[in-house]
């Protein structure tokens, strides 16, 4: 029997996964279908580039709410898309690709439960996690850690990873006041988090499996670019503009955003 007492909203922001899309979410929809929480799934395709929303209308899969529009956005964008949809009491997400062990979602659940959490977040540098990437990346996230640190005092030893559960108390609050749409878009959640005094985020381990492109290769190198100048725009907009101190308009949904829920029934706004 399903517990009641809370609705979760998983989101998958997708971009570029027609290869593979159809069997991560049948594997997580596997996992979902047995945790204790009614739920629903919200795919987010980040870009009609390749043929993601085509292969998921297709398949069997039910139950599953996919969200897509035109033009590319960035990943951080595309999360905020599906949490504005989102009609959970919890409010996860999770990256697309299997990088990262959907077996987690479990966990952050019962993370929440334990801590009576604000948030949780899924991190490679928990004592208990299980991860497979190059030292280079090892080094890489222990700098970052060091300059999220420093820059925001954040008690928090991972930002990055692709996995992380949020009250949508705390979504009310933080959503209006975001900008990223990109890289950082993980970090300024929780920095604005933290301003409005949601203090009770703690990690949760996760299974990593990291195979992407090496460091060396453009897209990698632009993506560490990236992440750098856009942590300090949010430091920026912290400490000198003050942009986070106050509420803004509400979310721009993207142009010719089309919903289709389940397998057949279609939306547009």
């Amino acid at each position: 029997m399903k517990d009641s007492s809370h609705f979760l909203s998983l989101i998958i922001p997708s971009f570029k996964q027609e290869k593979t899309i159809v069997k991560d979410i049948k594997r997580i929809k596997k996992i979902t279908d047995n945790i204790r929480y009614d739920h629903e799934i919200i795919i987010v395709i980040d870009g009609k580039v390749d043929n993601t929303l085509q292969k998921l209308k297709k398949t069997n899969i039910s139950n599953i709410k996919i969200i897509s529009y035109q033009k590319n956005q960035g990943k951080s964008y595309a999360i905020r898309v599906g949490m504005n949809k989102a009609k959970g009491d919890y409010v996860m997400f999770v990256d697309a690709g299997m990088e990262i062990d959907p077996n987690g979602i479990s966990m952050l659940l019962e993370h929440m439960e334990w801590y009576n959490a604000d948030i949780i977040v899924g991190s490679k540098r928990h004592q208990a996690s299980q991860v497979k990437y190059s030292f280079e990346r090892k080094i890489l996230s222990f700098g970052y850690y060091l300059i999220v640190k420093t820059l925001f005092g954040l008690n928090v030893k991972d930002t990055q990873a692709g996995i992380k559960i949020f009250r949508k108390k705390v979504l009310t609050k933080i959503l209006p006041r975001l900008l990223e749409k990109k890289f950082a878009g993980d970090l300024e959640m929780l920095v604005v988090a933290k301003l409005l005094g949601f203090n009770r985020i703690y990690e949760a381990p996760i299974k990593l499996n990291y195979k992407l492109a090496e460091l060396t290769s453009a897209a990698t190198l632009n993506s560490i670019k990236g992440i750098f100048l856009d942590t300090l725009a949010i430091f920026y907009r912290l400490n000198i503009l003050h942009y986070y101190n106050h509420h803004h308009s509400r979310f721009v949904f993207p142009k010719n955003m089309e919903i289709v829920v389940k397998k057949y029934t279609y939306v547009k706004l």
